[in-house]
């Protein structure tokens, strides 16, 4: 990596206080240093503000349940910094208009927030957030950079203990010495996971992982080369017509990603129920959508809600299509086989890298599923995070052939050498099913495939990246597909 090409320079804003961002190498470091620079506060300003912090802490009624509720979350944000820029303009009078909201954010952050971290949470930029101990600095990921090391150490192991406990508390989850391990998950859907001292033995640790403000599209997908035009429409044309799909790849490889860019395809007149640890899916609002989430036992070991048991009831809400967030253990693949055998469409995620490791994992034990079970399944993609470039690819497209003996054949497969997608063969079961269920000829089949490509190169022409406006447009296109088509092809507006 070229020092020139990790030059950078922005402004991250949260809560009224812009922050600049200045990364370069420094000496004596082998990774870039992530470098924030925030309004200087005078040592007298300080304390003030501390002795206000303090003020307001006891004259606003923060209750427990007021932090389960993100909208009453941000309520109370709103209360507080309403009410301390009321204290700010009584204690500094002189103090500028502008300089108040920065005072009055920071007060926030330290108080109901996660002081300089906030900052962080903001950037765009950056994928993970991970806090070892208060002997080191904080790194962070960043989309195109990798690892870095930031300019913020927090002041002490306490520090790092409130911020997860006060994450905890706020989706009614607890980490103790006696119970020194947590997951749980922000407000704004961020993942966060928290070990204590001494289970990590160098002090507490903090891991955040951030998700998009901006759900992923099929649009950005083709626009990065995730996939091509072609693998889209063909996992759209599956996606349409019920075929069950698994997505595997290795850790942050992108699959929840893929899996929730590929729910948009599933039509606007079916159930659709998502299952998962922590909420990482995001569909369009018109969707007919019911998210359900685990929660881990209280301390005392009761109230734990399991994917298992999400799984057993979801299938008593009458879905058409079952989304998981991931197969971990032999009895939830029974019970996901099982509701594909009972007639509902299913979509999930497993850890594995290509698609013959994808069989293997899920036959053998510990998940361990009947091979007459996964006959069921009739796609498996695959995704693959390239650490030296840095990109994120769909590797392989592979159908499950059914038969006494498993096997797959790859649809379509990710050559490295020149970063392009190549059809490795024609589509055999999931074109011959559609087909036996629909009655579509293989001309049929062509001509539909042909028409998703067009209105896919026409999202990525026109931009078109926010995730009402492409489901909108993929729901109007079932509905009408002329209408859409007409509209591609002479250039009309496509207002929805």
């Amino acid at each position: 990596m070229k020092k020139e090409d990790v030059a950078q320079k922005y402004v991250v804003t949260a809560d009224g206080i812009a922050a600049d961002v200045n990364i370069g190498f420094a000496p004596g470091e082998f990774v870039p240093i992530y470098r924030v620079r925030y309004p200087k506060i005078e040592i007298a300003t300080r304390a003030i503000l501390e002795a206000i912090r303090e003020k307001l802490i006891s004259e606003i009624d923060i209750r427990p349940s007021q932090t389960l509720v993100p909208e009453e979350i941000e309520a109370m944000k709103a209360r507080f910094f309403a009410a301390s820029k009321q204290h700010i303009k009584r204690e500094l009078p002189k103090t500028p208009a502008d300089k108040q909201d920065v005072l009055a954010g920071i007060l926030l952050h330290n108080s109901l927030g996660l002081g300089p971290i906030e900052i962080l949470l903001n950037d765009q930029n950056l994928e993970e957030i991970v806090i070892n101990s208060a002997r080191e600095p904080v790194w962070v990921y960043h989309r195109k950079l990798g690892w870095l090391k930031t300019d913020i150490t927090l002041p002490s192991e306490t520090e790092i203990y409130n911020y997860a406990a006060m994450i905890g508390r706020r989706v009614g989850t607890q980490i103790t010495y006696l119970t020194p391990l947590m997951d749980a998950y922000l407000t704004t859907g961020d993942r966060a996971n928290a070990t204590l001292f001494p289970i990590s033995s160098q002090g507490n640790t903090l891991t955040i992982r951030k998700f998009a403000r901006r759900p992923w599209t099929i649009t950005d997908f083709i626009e990065a080369n995730t996939l091509s035009v072609k693998v889209a429409a063909f996992l759209w044309l599956g996606l349409q017509y019920e075929m069950n799909v698994l997505i595997a790849g290795g850790t942050a490889s992108g699959k929840t990603s893929l899996l929730n860019v590929l729910s948009n395809f599933i039509p606007p007149n079916q159930r659709i129920i998502s299952i998962e640890d922590t909420r990482e899916v995001q569909l369009p609002d018109f969707l007919h959508w019911v998210p359900l989430t685990t929660r881990p036992a209280n301390p005392e070991g009761k109230g734990e809600v399991s994917m298992l048991e999400l799984m057993v009831n979801s299938l008593r809400m009458r879905p058409d299509r079952i989304l998981v967030g991931e197969i971990r253990r032999s009895r939830e693949a029974e019970v996901l086989f099982e509701a594909i055998h009972t007639g509902h469409s299913v979509y999930s995620t497993l850890h594995a890298n290509t698609a013959e490791e994808t069989v293997r994992r899920l036959t053998h034990p510990p998940i361990n599923i009947p091979v007459t079970l996964l006959s069921s399944l009739q796609l498996v993609a695959v995704m693959h995070r390239d650490r030296r470039r840095e990109i994120r690819r769909v590797i392989q497209v592979s159908e499950i052939m059914s038969g006494p003996q498993l096997e797959l054949n790859t649809v379509f497969e990710w050559l490295p050498t020149k970063d392009t997608f190549m059809e490795v063969s024609k589509s055999s079961r999931v074109m011959d099913e559609i087909g036996m269920y629909t009655g579509m000829t293989r001309d049929d089949l062509a001509r539909d495939l042909r028409n998703k490509e067009k209105i896919l190169t026409w999202l990525v022409k026109k931009q078109v990246k926010d995730i009402n406006r492409v489901g909108k447009i993929i729901s109007t296109y079932y509905l009408d597909p002329d209408k859409v088509l007409e509209a591609i092809s002479t250039g009309k507006d496509l207002s929805l």
